[in-house]
């Protein structure tokens, strides 16, 4: 009995050990199954760390001398025009099957667009696309085939259009259209006001168009002022008036921006620069209703053919004889426009600064200067008047400024009648 009850014992004890062998077998496969995953979990982790430090290849690479800025540091300097925003550029002539020259598309849009202004009532998009591009064919500014203007913004409500170009050469030469008639309206043609010169590309175009007068009137030793104009005369009459001695250069009647209105002046230039002193001796001093025409060189010193001082023509004024007779009351004028009197705080600069300047050779008892009244026709608005606390004094202030420069402008002075001034009689 007792030897059976030690062979059991025995083979308990074996089979046990069995089990425990089949049981560290199963967890040494568990484990080496463990390592397979870490193993290839980690290998996985490896290659995704990898690839995400693989650098772009085309994102965020730095122009060339500019490696060691930041983005942030590159735009900034870009923005402020340090650095010239650059736009690579074929440099063969390249163009799309909508026939428009590559470099023309490419380059900023703001130096492709022209603004035109004084557009007639109710035109339509079309219509001004047709007519600028006949334009640009007829008078040979367009430089290769199909449309030179590709786009056009009409505003009805506030009488203006943008047109947009297909290159900014030909925007340049569209600008000599500039006064051009369409449908009865003399356009008026000017760069946005967003427009910044591109460097190497001329501002201004190189031929005029036949028959076009300018808008704009450049200031140059030629341009002729012409004042004295009744309100109801447009633009066509005083052309009219104009042309009676040659073609003109340019010309632009001045208006209220707020009623449209002519202010009774304008400028203007003719094409033919021999004329200039022909028109003004003729034209000078002409009758136009209850008013008398000024026609006179608007660079004030500008020299006629003869060598002799243009003598400056104020409106009522004779300055033949000088200043006139001396008072004690100093009239001061082509110094203020009334525009420059409608704002409280500029009208009090103007009055302090005359005060001031005037106070250095005299005494100021009192000073005037009739300000605009929305219709009312004020008498001596434009004029200052300045009276002294003797005669003496106004004679040394009038020796002193007459001559003198305000606001850009020479200052003519005349003696005036103290029993006038104290009415109000301006």
């Amino acid at each position: 009995m007792a030897g059976d009850d030690d062979r059991d014992r025995r083979k308990k004890s074996r089979s046990k050990s069995k089990e425990r062998k089949k049981e560290r077998s199963r967890e040494g496969d568990r484990d080496r199954d463990r390592d397979r995953k870490s193993r290839r979990s980690r290998s996985k982790s490896k290659e995704r760390k990898e690839k995400k430090k693989k650098k772009a290849r085309y994102w965020d690479v730095p122009p060339v001398g500019c490696e060691h800025l930041t983005v942030a540091q590159y735009k900034a300097m870009q923005g402020a025009g340090q650095i010239p925003q650059t736009i690579s550029v074929p440099s063969t002539a390249l163009t799309l099957k909508t026939n428009i020259p590559f470099a023309g598309s490419a380059i900023s849009r703001q130096a492709r667009r022209l603004y035109v202004g004084n557009i007639p009532f109710g035109v339509t998009e079309e219509a001004m696309m047709d007519f600028f591009n006949n334009q640009m064919k007829v008078t040979g500014f367009a430089q290769a085939e199909g449309n030179p203007v590709i786009a056009v913004q009409v505003n009805l409500d506030k009488n203006f259009a943008f047109l947009e170009f297909r290159s900014v050469d030909e925007t340049t030469q569209a600008m000599a259209f500039d006064g051009i008639n369409f449908q009865g309206q003399s356009l008026k043609i000017r760069r946005p006001r967003d427009y910044q010169p591109l460097p190497g590309m001329t501002e201004n175009p190189q031929m005029a168009v036949p028959g076009v007068v300018s808008t704009v009137v450049a200031d140059s030793p030629h341009k002729i002022f012409i004042g004295g104009l009744p309100n109801y005369l447009n633009e066509d009459q005083v052309k009219e008036l104009l042309t009676s001695f040659g073609p003109l250069k340019s010309f632009n009647l001045v208006k209220d921006s707020a009623t449209g209105l002519s202010k009774g002046y304008a400028f203007c230039e003719y094409a033919d620069p021999s004329v200039t002193d022909q028109a003004c001796a003729g034209l000078n001093g002409m009758q136009l209703g209850d008013k008398k025409m000024i026609m006179q060189r608007a660079s004030i010193g500008a020299k006629t053919g003869l060598g002799v001082p243009v003598q400056i023509q104020v409106e009522g004024l004779d300055l033949t004889q000088g200043a006139g007779p001396p008072t004690e009351v100093l009239c001061l004028m082509n110094m203020v426009v009334p525009e420059e009197l409608e704002d409280e705080e500029e009208y009090e600069d103007i009055t302090e600064d005359v005060k001031e300047e005037c106070g250095k050779y005299g005494t100021v008892k009192s000073l005037e200067i009739p300000r605009p009244i929305k219709g009312v026709d004020v008498p001596g608005c434009g004029k200052i008047f300045v009276e002294f606390n003797s005669m003496l004094d106004c004679q040394k202030a009038q020796q002193a400024l007459a001559g003198r420069k305000f606001s850009n402008r020479v200052v003519v002075t005349s003696y005036y009648d103290p029993d006038k001034y104290h009415q109000r009689e301006f």
